[in-house]
């Protein structure tokens, strides 16, 4: 608890900084604004139904592209790192996709989906989906394999031990991995809604800029930052329940 009372002291102590750097006259606002102008153009936007519209529409598009991108790479990611074979014939792809970013998928998303939620989902998915790929083929590969002969030799069958070896050793790896994987899909739908968008977050911040208004750019990052982190402690919470035993 008194590192609690730590972090927030440090935060409100560079707020108090910030403000008083701005309200002195050091800073103009222009490129930065105090917070007291951030928090006025929050309430404001708050007031015009605006501000969570754009927040639940960034929110919508990370969570479904980042759910369906990790629904398939795990049960895939945890066959290729138990199979030589199957990893070898895929290693080619995998590799192929892997160092494309998400703004590299943006020209062809739009020439096959157009401006639509779906092209969204689509650049969160690619942008998301080969990195997990490989950080839970990593998780299962590094699973101690004398646990595996262990289980084998005592009868388990395959199923077994991908179910009682394998997924119990890989997992706390696996969700660290998608935590990683989360932010990079804020990534993916800022890039997106930056291009090709009519409302979330990169949207908000894009059109900002056109009329120079600073403090609703700096608003819009920190409305991300700030979704992250519950999506984060969600994640967290989450975590807790299925894996009990990696409680501090």
């Amino acid at each position: 608890m008194t590192y609690a009372y730590l972090s927030v002291g440090s935060f409100l102590l560079v707020m108090l900084i910030w403000e008083g750097f701005c309200r002195l006259g050091f800073i103009e606002p222009i490129f930065l604004p105090a917070p007291s102008l951030i928090l006025l153009r929050a309430l404001k936007m708050a007031d015009q139904g605006t501000l969570f519209v754009h927040v639940l529409a960034s929110a919508r598009r990370v969570m479904v592209g980042f759910l369906l991108s990790s629904l398939i790479a795990i049960p895939f990611g945890i066959f290729l790192g138990s199979s030589r074979f199957f990893k070898a014939v895929f290693d080619p792809l995998i590799s192929l996709l892997r160092p494309l970013p998400s703004m590299s998928w943006i020209p062809i998303s739009l020439l096959w989906l157009g401006i639509t939620e779906t092209q969204k989902y689509s650049i969160v998915f690619m942008g998301s989906f080969a990195p997990s790929l490989l950080y839970i083929i990593e998780a299962t590969r590094n699973i101690d394999p004398i646990l595996i002969r262990a289980a084998q030799n005592l009868g388990a069958s395959r199923w077994d031990v991908m179910r009682e070896v394998i997924l119990p050793g890989a997992m706390p790896q696996i969700i660290a991995g998608l935590k990683v994987m989360l932010g990079i899909a804020w990534t993916c739908i800022i890039s997106a809604e930056l291009v090709a968008a009519e409302e979330g977050l990169g949207f908000l911040i894009m059109n900002a800029k056109e009329y120079f208004q600073t403090d609703t750019i700096f608003l819009g990052m920190l409305l991300i930052s700030l979704t992250v982190i519950i999506i984060d402690v969600t994640f967290r919470m989450i975590e807790g329940k299925i894996l009990p035993w990696t409680r501090n």
